[in-house]
């Protein structure tokens, strides 16, 4: 397949980094929004953030089945989607960071009421989005470049956020103010950037477009082990990761008393996130994807041991543990959209069904649902702590901040290393899986279900049906 052009790249890039402005937006900075403008106790905020969130987990898969569904002859399959539905996503940000007081009742209502909206209009547009990837390419060096190129799109936007936004999260300021300047001129840049890549992100990956029944994509499902695995790893990767995220500027700024850090760390994410970028093609081919994730996860788990274990006084101790934790996080963020997207072609291989849609959707859905886990943690372990706002905070509170910092992201991506232990989809049986696939449709043969007996049945099977077709095995 003719390899994806810069242009391409770039534009589906724009995608994610337009998909961020509204969520990174919101998992970096809701969580304060909630505690310490809107007025809402840090408990409250974990039960709101828990609930809304495993509720955004459900719509990813009604936006996956919605998707399957779903074919425009002039757009294909997945754009129309991020067309009409990305205006609504950005006005939506704006309203969930303008809770009104409405006495306690009617502002945690407006704040369940927008955030769930949010988290709707995020999954109708981020699941074809997501699953846009596997439709431009089946290359996995492609799809290496594509998820470089959404970390990158993503990054930029957590990195201005971190530089030009949290530092004006301070006592005193106009933070109201300020959330909705943001999140306006948001909707401005998002609309470009969703343009962009409706323009350049074109589906090249061309096969039948059948109306995919409920019951043909719970099969796929339930005999796609290796998106399984992926999806429990994916879990606790992203509790962990969230509970970080949530506390990341409670911890520079209540723990180690520096939030002029906070830029810092940033633009050291904008710079650790390009070099990722330019070398994880190289280091997927060398070592494959599944090692890329696993190893990368280690390395989060040596940041999180760092920031538990500091104390208040070790800043930079305590801010190199936020350092290393990044870079695990980095590349673990970079490699896991082309394992999903190899988790596509495993499904098709098993059942004769090709689902991006759903795929994408219990992908999503778990995540979704370890970002809900996470970012509640952190709210509950705020709220064990005492964490009170405006004020100088005590020992216990410093104590629940490292915990959700540190502790919970290092021993939830332990349990996420164990799990991806057992991902049997290497980079070598992908690839007999795309020739067998591809044999196939060359053929003009039905899809059938593959033999589960692993790479070299599948080499066997697919050399003795078509003789013709050559069958190269990668060493990685």
């Amino acid at each position: 397949m003719k390899k994806l052009s810069k242009l391409s790249i770039a534009g589906y890039g724009a995608g994610d980094a337009a998909n961020n402005l509204a969520f990174t937006t919101a998992t970096m900075f809701l969580l304060v929004y909630y505690t310490d403008v809107a007025g809402i106790s840090a408990a409250a905020a974990g039960t709101l953030l828990l609930s809304v969130r495993i509720f955004d987990a459900f719509a990813d898969v009604f936006a996956g089945r919605v998707v399957d569904r779903t074919f425009s002859k002039r757009f294909g399959k997945f754009r129309p989607f991020i067309m009409f539905g990305s205006i609504p996503l950005l006005l939506l940000s704006v309203a969930t960071f303008s809770v009104p007081q409405l006495g306690e009742s009617g502002t945690l209502l407006y704040a369940y009421v927008t955030y769930a909206a949010l988290g709707l209009a995020y999954s109708l547009v981020n699941i074809p989005y997501g699953s846009l990837a596997g439709a431009m390419t089946q290359d996995p060096g492609e799809r290496a470049k594509l998820g470089s190129a959404r970390m990158v799109g993503a990054l930029l936007v957590g990195s201005a956020l971190g530089i030009f936004v949290a530092p004006l999260i301070k006592p005193g300021a106009d933070l109201q103010g300020t959330f909705t300047t943001i999140t306006l001129v948001f909707v401005v840049i998002g609309a470009a950037l969703y343009f962009f890549t409706v323009l350049t992100a074109k589906e090249r990956v061309h096969r039948a477009v059948p109306n995919v029944t409920l019951k043909q994509s719970m099969e796929t499902l339930k005999t796609n082990k290796p998106l399984l695995m992926l999806c429990l790893s994916s879990f606790f990767f992203l509790t962990g990761y969230l509970a970080l995220t949530s506390v990341q500027l409670y911890y520079l700024r209540d723990v180690l008393g520096r939030l002029d850090l906070y830029p810092v760390l940033s633009i050291a994410q904008l710079i650790l996130t390009f070099v990722l970028a330019a070398f994880m093609p190289r280091l997927v081919r060398a070592i494959g994807k599944k090692r890329v994730y696993i190893y990368s996860s280690l390395v989060t788990v040596v940041g999180g041991t760092i920031i538990f274990f500091t104390p208040a006084s070790q800043v930079w101790i305590g801010f190199s543990g936020l350092l290393i934790s990044v870079v695990g996080v980095l590349a673990v963020n970079i490699v896991v959209w082309a394992l999903e997207a190899d988790t596509v072609e495993y499904g098709e291989w098993k059942t004769g069904v090709r689902t991006e849609g759903i795929t994408y959707a219990l992908f999503s859905f778990t995540r979704k649902t370890g970002q809900a886990v996470g970012g509640a943690l952190a709210a509950y372990a705020l709220a064990l702590g005492g964490y009170k706002s405006g004020v100088t905070q005590s020992a216990e509170a410093v104590f629940g901040i490292q915990v959700a910092a540190g502790a919970l992201p290092a021993i939830l991506t332990i349990l996420a290393v164990l799990v991806m232990t057992k991902y049997k989809l290497t980079d070598a049986l992908h690839a007999e899986i795309l020739t067998e696939i591809r044999a196939r449709r060359e053929n003009g043969e039905a899809a059938t279900p593959g033999d589960a007996a692993g790479p070299a049945a599948v080499a066997e099977s697919t050399a003795a049906k078509y003789p013709s077709t050559p069958l190269s095995t990668p060493t990685n």
